[in-house]
């Protein structure tokens, strides 16, 4: 079972993000439009939902409209380019950076419209779409290596897996990794691990689920809260974090421990986030 890391209860926690200069973890709020820390919240004008590290004291995020930096210390945010700017309708969710430097980032419908997603990379300055068609993007994690990226549309109870070449860029048509269809769960955030394996957050399922590459569930870690939403590996160690939703109950469902962040000690010892190149 994980135990309480930080009380703050979010609508959506999402985002976890391990900083391995500074050695602490950053989260979400993307209803509340919040960036937050053990120590601190930061508050945006509109949602966002992910990020990976640039420098010690510079982020990239993803928000409904754009990618930017923020600097942590002086609050300057500097636009690096639109994302999905133009369409009212979406918003961005689940993203990670990759081996190569570069950051995935998917968007959804606000009201998770059907199809109305998709996954981008940038990477050194371009911004490219990978994925269309997609209602839910979660799950965008990278093996070792940087050889394989993986990704889901929640809806479809299925994590995919996809080759990449030197650069980082896909390079073959997307494969299934773990299928979920007859057992019920739904995929949300992931992260690999380093030997490979893939721990997968699943709504509404309260737990944490590791898979091999294969998809083979290896184990399972129980959760406070039902509607878990992503986890992350504080670095190259065995403590891993997951945040969680107070979104999806109804004011009688809701207990004490939804919508909060989660830690525990797990057979496996994580990855370092890797660092993104502007």
């Amino acid at each position: 079972m994980m135990t309480l890391f930080n009380s703050h209860p979010c609508g959506l926690g999402e985002g976890p993000l391990w900083h391995p200069l500074r050695q602490e973890l950053f989260w979400f709020d993307i209803t509340a439009h919040q960036l937050l820390s053990a120590t601190r919240i930061w508050q945006f004008d509109e949602y966002v939902s992910a990020a990976g590290w640039v420098s010690h004291d510079e982020l990239l995020i993803a928000s409904e409209s754009k990618l930017f930096s923020f600097n942590l210390v002086t609050e300057i945010q500097t636009k690096i380019c639109d994302l999905e700017a133009g369409n009212p309708a979406t918003r961005s969710n689940d993203g990670r950076a990759d081996p190569q430097g570069g950051f995935w980032i998917g968007t959804m419908g606000k009201n998770a419209e059907a199809n109305a997603g998709a996954i981008y990379r940038y990477h050194r300055g371009i911004l490219k779409k990978l994925v269309t068609g997609l209602t839910i993007p979660n799950a965008i994690c990278f093996a070792p290596g940087g050889k394989t990226a993986y990704y889901s549309d929640t809806s479809t109870r299925q994590i995919l897996a996809v080759d990449l070449d030197v650069d980082g860029w896909p390079m073959s048509k997307a494969r299934l990794a773990v299928d979920l269809t007859q057992t019920g769960e739904n995929p949300d955030g992931a992260v690999v691990d380093a030997a490979g394996n893939i721990w997968n957050a699943q709504w509404g399922a309260a737990r944490l689920a590791c898979y091999s590459p294969e998809g083979q569930l290896l184990e399972t870690v129980a959760l406070p809260a039902v509607h878990a939403t992503c986890p992350a590996f504080a670095g190259a160690s065995s403590r891993l974090f997951c945040t969680s939703a107070t979104q999806g109950h109804s004011a009688d469902e809701l207990t004490p421990s939804d919508g909060q962040t989660f830690e525990a000690e797990v057979s496996a010892t994580g990855q370092l986030e890797h660092q993104i190149i502007l």
